[in-house]
């Protein structure tokens, strides 16, 4: 039953903001087309319920710059002063309501991180994937990129066990304060979030 309330919820709401927003996601697009170039709205896999792989939609951020070998530049390059702002107030996310609308994400879960990822998890830590992904989650109200990834996955794995329609309301509300606050946008550092490596360290990942 819960299931079906959040699913409707996520359906309703979504539509709803989708609706609401689109002028200024219009403007949004035309500005990171500018600023930034094409595509403006980029899609990348993602694993989400269950490990299945899906596009997850997002404005781009960063720009295409790439050095004389053809490589992208760093992110700290890339990642210009309109690209800040974009991620500071989580804007960059508005195109995953579309994710949330078809039924690929949830308002509240794990963020879905890259593909690449998969084959490192221990089998504790792919319990992630029990639930659907998140645009926004109990690991990103409680540090968000800021955090390691032992606690990042410790607070993903709370959440599986532990949700409910109560802790979801917590969790947007809780959102809402954090990006007021612009709270855990980048790594102590990094542009954004140190690459997950396992049991290793560094790097670089765009969630």
């Amino acid at each position: 039953m819960k299931n079906t309330v959040k699913r409707l919820f996520d359906l309703i709401v979504s539509a709803g903001m989708l609706m609401i927003l689109s002028p200024i996601l219009l403007v949004l697009y035309v500005l990171c087309k500018i600023k930034l170039g094409s595509p403006a709205i980029f899609a990348q896999e993602r694993p989400g319920l269950n490990g299945k792989v899906f596009k997850m939609y997002k404005f781009r951020s960063m720009t295409e710059e790439k050095d004389a070998e053809g490589n992208l530049l760093p992110d700290e390059i890339r990642l210009t002063t309109f690209g800040k702002k974009l991620r500071a107030t989580s804007l960059d996310e508005l195109p995953e309501l579309i994710n949330i609308l078809k039924g690929e994400m949830s308002f509240v879960g794990p963020r879905p991180l890259l593909v690449k990822y998969l084959p490192l998890y221990s089998n504790e830590q792919a319990r992630r994937h029990e639930v659907k992904p998140g645009l926004t989650g109990w690991a990103q109200v409680n540090g968000r990129n800021a955090i390691d990834w032992n606690q990042k996955f410790e607070l993903d794995l709370w959440y599986v066990d532990h949700w409910s329609l109560t802790l979801d309301f917590k969790i947007l509300c809780m959102t809402v304060a954090k990006v007021i606050k612009r709270d855990g946008v980048s790594a102590e550092g990094q542009a954004t979030m140190g690459e997950f490596l396992g049991n290793k360290k560094g790097g670089e990942d765009h969630t």
